[in-house]
Formats: C-alpha cells, structure tokens, sequence
C-alpha cells in the first residue's frame, strides 16, 4: 500500500469516527422531556439575584492563559527526559534553549502583571 493511500484511510477513519459517535449518540439519546424543571440551567447554583450580567476581570483569563501554555510546554519535558542518554549533547543544549525560553515567558508575564490574583 502507497504512503498516499495510509494517508486517506487514516483521514477517513478521522472524519468518520467522531460522526459515527456523533450519529449514534442521536440515535441511541433518550427522548427529549420538554418540562419547566428540565429546561433550567444544569449546575449553576442559586438562582441570581439582580442583573447577572457582570464584567469579569481579564486577569483571570490571563492567568488561566499563562498555566495552560506552561502547562502544555511542560509536557514535552518528558519524553525528552525519556530518552535523555542516548539523545546526547545536542539535545541537552536545544532543552536549555527551550527552558530559557519559557523562563523567558515567565517573566514577561510576570512583569505584565498576568500572575497577579486580585
């Protein structure tokens, strides 16, 4: 089998295996019950109190920003740390490299005010 063609049958596996979910989870759903008690938002809490359009502040979405690019750097720590013997010296500068430049990260968030919680 040509390269091209794995390429199209891992495609079409791709394509169809989330509609084929997505189909069956319709077909196989229960019927929908249209009742007052039903159509209230799920796990929301106390029923608000006033307008509960509020303004949150941006420093929050930025902090949950800077963990989850940190965190998701982070991960590719690990199979560089798997295979750190028989990777050898270059690879031991590029990690520096790439740890400097997330320190790097670090700091410009931290000097933005980004990791400030108030």
């Amino acid at each position: 089998m040509s390269d091209q063609a794995t390429i199209g049958i891992f495609l079409l596996l791709t394509l169809a295996f989330p509609a084929g979910a997505m189909a069956a989870a319709w077909l196989f759903r229960p019927a929908p019950i249209q009742s007052a008690e039903k159509r209230t938002p799920y796990e929301c809490g106390v029923d608000t109190r006033g307008p509960s359009w509020m303004r949150f502040r941006v420093n929050y979405f930025l902090y949950a920003l800077v963990f989850l690019a940190f965190d998701v750097e982070t991960i590719f720590l690990y199979p560089w740390a798997v295979r750190f013997q028989a990777l050898g010296l270059f690879a031991f500068v590029e990690m520096l490299v790439f740890i400097a430049i997330l320190a790097l990260g670090l700091w410009y968030a931290w000097k933005e005010g980004a990791l400030q919680w108030y």
